[in-house]
């Protein structure tokens, strides 16, 4: 059996979500890999590398919606679907990338969502009191699949399994330390450390992917972004403050931490996101104003420790996949 597994190279979910499943497929089929956009690598064999689709952040939390429409090369994202050989595979596994999506419907060949965006598909996860019939649309539209898996903090439907988490996260031993673990990557470190600042009280370790080495001024500690260093931060901390990604919050979750998330401006999963989060007892805050140092501080003081209900188990989903993949 051969598959063609697409990753999206956009986000650590996407990446981190690869690595723990891809090796177990392999276990039981041929899996080539096609890895898209340019933010992130994944530490696996790739077999096609594709420009893709990757979004551009401004200093301040935001999605620059005009850089990334300037990134995006429409005839190089046609070329890149038409050079993908989808018809060579038994059928494609897409984690919300879109070559591989589209190079299996242009082909013909049978298409498997496995991704977080895919529960977005059910009606009954979590949105936001305003919701976006565009941003229902790209969900529904920039990856069409033929069957669906997706992955959120609860099973709110038939279809979604819970958090895919690495194997470094279960393997932690968390304790209650005196910071907070931040990352925060679309706001500018010289931004986040003015407002930390203002809560002394509290020790914050900063993980940015613009610092070089690790530095400490006063309550605020600012790191490189580093897979070890992160996880022992995470560890020990009292809490994670962090955008509203997949995967961040459900570590924090699984970890038993307090958890305020900050979505990404224009970015509607992340309000999704949000509003699951706000519906299991974390904190939400929507825009930093002049108020967000005393949401900090009451957060700090009041916040509530989360909890994961269950992880996935993974290789009863990979072999789910599979089953779907055969009897398409």
């Amino acid at each position: 059996m051969r598959i063609l597994y697409g990753v999206q190279g956009t986000g650590h979910g996407h990446i981190n979500r690869a690595k723990v499943i891809i090796p177990i497929l392999q276990q039981y089929a041929d899996v080539e890999v096609l890895l898209s956009g340019y933010n992130f690598n994944l530490d696996l064999d790739i077999n096609f590398k594709r420009r893709g689709i990757s979004l551009t952040y401004n200093s301040r939390g935001g999605i620059d919606l005009f850089d990334t429409a300037i990134s995006i090369k429409p005839i190089q994202l046609m070329q890149d679907i038409q050079s993908v050989p989808a018809n060579d595979y038994d059928f494609v596994i897409s984690d919300f990338e879109p070559i591989t999506a589209w190079a299996a419907r242009f082909s013909d060949t049978k298409c498997i969502a496995l991704s977080h965006q895919a529960s977005f598909l059910s009606e009954k996860t979590p949105r936001p009191e305003k919701r976006s019939p565009f941003a229902e649309g790209v969900l529904r539209y920039f990856a069409p699949c033929d069957f669906y898996f997706g992955t959120h903090y609860r099973e709110y439907d038939d279809f979604i399994e819970s958090p895919i988490l690495r194997e470094e996260i279960l393997q932690l031993m968390p304790t209650l330390g005196e910071h907070v673990t931040v990352y925060l990557p679309a706001y500018s470190t010289e931004f986040l450390t003015q407002i930390f600042y203002q809560v002394p009280d509290v020790k914050w370790d900063i993980f940015s992917p613009g610092c070089e080495y690790p530095q400490t001024a006063g309550n605020v500690s600012i790191f490189p972004i580093g897979n070890e260093t992160f996880l022992k931060s995470l560890e020990s901390s009292l809490g994670l403050l962090c955008s509203a990604g997949f995967e961040g919050p459900s570590e924090a979750m699984f970890l038993n931490k307090k958890l305020m998330v900050l979505p990404i401006d224009n970015q509607y999963e992340q309000l999704c996101n949000a509003a699951a989060v706000k519906e299991l007892g974390g904190e939400v805050v929507l825009k930093v104003t002049d108020s967000f140092v005393h949401q900090l501080k009451n957060w700090i003081e009041h916040g509530k420790n989360l909890e994961l209900k269950s992880v996935c188990n993974v290789k009863d989903l990979a072999l789910k996949v599979l089953s779907a993949g055969t009897s398409l």
